[in-house]
């Protein structure tokens, strides 16, 4: 039996600077505390299920840089269990990093990103063939800068990857990032039949479909169902999860929806909100590796972002799934919108 998740993409050092607001250009703000930890789908992802407790093996595929911040990522993942043989060094760029703003008062956070050496991962570096593992979880999707060519025959390099994990026997599931670009309608769909579950805010399902999620602001629910099914009819295999700040919806290819409210945290437990959507897309694929049904599947998702909040690092504050779950019972979920 398959037994096991693979993480690829993204793998990136966060140098997170936690201020009191977000300046205008030529003004001044104020550093509480700085600190460095994991960032990016890849390396976020597999430390969530390693807080979680998760109890399957775990390994990473990407590049890293021949340097200090490259030795770093590979010690620190060996460091706890984690298979780190197709996580390869290379010269030619220097690790990723990514100076991250949050804002104390919001959790809102900004990025400066340096794509480095994640801009040259490419089919070539992902191996399926002596895989054991049960799911391949690949992201940032836009963020990705071979993946994302778009080849002659109107597929990019992600599908063709996303592709050979198919043919290999792994569940695929894939995470994008809120790029404001209008790249999304080329990159994304050709990708999506080859993906099981994929991982998508209000923002990015309005890119992909054109549907408008938002209002002056305010999330329209009947909107995000729709643009999940949209996203379904274009190829997604199993499941659509559409998430934001309230909550979660889950759309199926055979027609199933589900909605979970977030965690009801209070203002003064919210340290940061970096990482609490990797964080969410860990508590999921920990519940679907162990076969639970998709509701224990979002509830655990939501009670493992809600806990990321603790820390203002993307996975510090992330508590075992057993502890996660009774934040639900502490501080109770949110209203439904």
């Amino acid at each position: 039996m398959r037994n096991g998740i693979l993480v690829g993409g993204n793998w990136i050092m966060d140098q997170v600077k936690l201020i009191d607001v977000f300046p205008e250009e030529e003004k001044l703000v104020n550093i509480f505390t700085e600190s460095a930890c994991n960032g990016g789908s890849a390396y976020n992802v597999i430390m969530g299920l390693v807080k979680l407790q998760a109890d399957f093996p775990l390994s990473g595929v990407g590049l890293v840089g021949d340097d200090e911040k490259g030795d770093r990522i590979i010690s620190h993942c060996q460091s706890l269990g984690i298979n780190t043989n197709q996580i390869r060094q290379t010269k030619a760029a220097h690790t990723s990093y990514t100076d991250v703003m949050s804002v104390k008062s919001t959790g809102k956070r900004t990025f400066f990103h340096q794509r480095g050496a994640n801009a040259l991962l490419d089919i070539h570096d992902f191996d399926f063939s002596g895989s054991q593992d049960k799911i391949f979880h690949l992201g940032y999707l836009l963020l990705l800068d071979k993946l994302d060519i778009i080849e002659a025959d109107g597929t990019t390099r992600a599908t063709k990857v996303l592709k050979n994990a198919k043919a290999g026997g792994l569940i695929t599931s894939v995470d994008i990032v809120s790029e404001r670009s209008d790249r999304f309608k080329d990159v994304i769909p050709p990708s999506l039949p080859y993906i099981d579950y994929l991982f998508v805010n209000e923002y990015e399902a309005g890119m992909i479909t054109g549907i408008s999620t938002m209002i002056d602001g305010n999330i329209i629910l009947k909107r995000c169902y729709e643009a999940a099914h949209r996203i379904i009819d274009m190829g997604v295999k199993q499941w659509v999860i559409l998430h934001f700040p309230t909550g979660v919806i889950a759309v199926s290819r055979g027609g199933q929806t589900h909605y979970q409210p977030s965690i009801n945290m209070p203002a003064e437990k919210i340290a940061g909100a970096s990482g609490a959507g990797d964080a969410f897309a860990a508590g999921v694929l920990t519940g679907v590796h162990n076969d639970r049904e998709i509701t224990e599947c979002l509830n655990l998702g939501v009670c493992a972002a809600a806990s990321s909040l603790f820390e203002p690092t993307s996975s510090d504050g992330i508590l075992p799934s057993t502890e996660c779950l009774k934040l639900a019972q502490l501080f109770g979920y949110r209203e439904a919108i």
